[in-house]
């Protein structure tokens, strides 16, 4: 028997062991062996060890780049959102039971406490001019409803309609006089500053919080499907659109690739000197996990790969330059 027909038979047999290695039972016990050697090798490498910064730096970037401009991330997040609209179980669950009430009004409480950011928010508003004539426009309106609803009751008095028409006539030429047009902006500011003084006065009056949170309550005892009355699914659908475009369009921009570079350089700093074993627990996966979970995924699409020969073949296609080098064949000669 010539070294290259010994070869061929090793290479047989070591595909046969590897198949072996990966079937049944046996894979079960492959993978907690291999999960131990992982771990073990991971307590002993900090994550400073197993980190270029650079390169990492350079993967995350290129993945924001990447990932968020595809037409598959759209495409699943639609998908996603019909599911969701549609998920039978909302049903029959309560908001009650998915979310807990006190983090609700913990959160609540937090946001109606933020001084600074009310101060700002209204600070501008103050500024905008758009703002000034928007609520100009909203007090003409409701002075322009009530005048409507005078003519309604004035039409039914005989004679006042004439006298109602002559004062409407006489009104609008007052109204759209330049001077009175400023003066109403002008009161409109006066307006805004007096109406955000008086909203950040009810933002501090404890009664909100309570009324925040019965809202909270009256829709967490109904079921999570009631949710469904404040938008339709196409609504879900447009939302999930405008965001994905509001995403895309920034993932590529200079600051998010500095707020990348500042988040890795945060984690090494405060995780560097950890090893990596040990970070695990911390977010919440364990060895039994690992293993568990790998057992649920990998066997089905092990078996599905070795039952129509491709498993075989790739396992042979990966050992065959190896049996077939000029090194084994001598070795096999002598």
């Amino acid at each position: 028997m010539t070294a290259k027909d010994t070869a061929a038979q090793l290479l047989d047999a070591q595909v046969e062991f590897v198949l072996h290695e990966l079937t049944g039972k046996r894979l079960a016990t492959v993978i907690a062996r291999d999960v131990d050697d992982v771990l073990d090798i991971a307590g002993e490498l900090t994550v400073a060890d197993v980190v270029e910064p650079d390169a990492l730096k350079s993967v995350l970037r290129g993945a924001a780049e990447r990932l968020g401009g595809g037409a598959l991330i759209a495409d699943v997040a639609l998908a996603l959102a019909d599911a969701i609209y549609d998920l039978p179980a909302s049903d029959d669950y309560e908001l009650r039971s998915v979310v807990s009430r006190d983090p609700v009004e913990a959160l609540v409480v937090k946001v109606l406490s933020m001084d600074k950011l009310h101060e700002e928010a209204m600070r501008r508003l103050n500024r905008s001019p758009l703002v000034a004539t928007v609520a100009a426009k909203f007090i003409g309106k409701i002075v322009s409803d009530f005048v409507a609803q005078q003519r309604q009751v004035a039409e039914r008095v005989p004679g006042a309609k004439s006298l109602f028409s002559l004062g409407q006539s006489a009104a609008n030429r007052v109204l759209s006089n330049p001077l009175v047009g400023d003066a109403a902006n002008k009161g409109a500011k006066l307006a805004i500053k007096q109406t955000n003084s008086a909203i950040r006065e009810v933002l501090k009056d404890a009664p909100l919080r309570g009324a925040a949170m019965e809202i909270w309550d009256l829709h967490a005892d109904a079921p999570i499907s009631d949710l469904r009355a404040y938008l339709t699914k196409q609504d879900l659908r447009e939302v999930v659109v405008l965001v994905h475009a509001i995403v895309t369009s920034g993932r590529a921009s200079d600051w998010v690739g500095e707020l990348i570079d500042t988040c890795v350089d945060a984690v090494l700093e405060r995780y560097g000197d950890r090893d990596v074993a040990s970070l695990l627990p911390e977010l919440g996966v364990t060895r039994d996990d690992l293993v568990n979970d790998l057992r649920e995924l990998l066997p089905p699409v092990i078996e599905a790969a070795k039952a129509d020969g491709r498993l075989e073949a790739l396992v042979r296609a990966r050992l065959k330059p190896f049996f077939a080098s000029k090194k084994v064949q001598t070795i096999l000669a002598g």
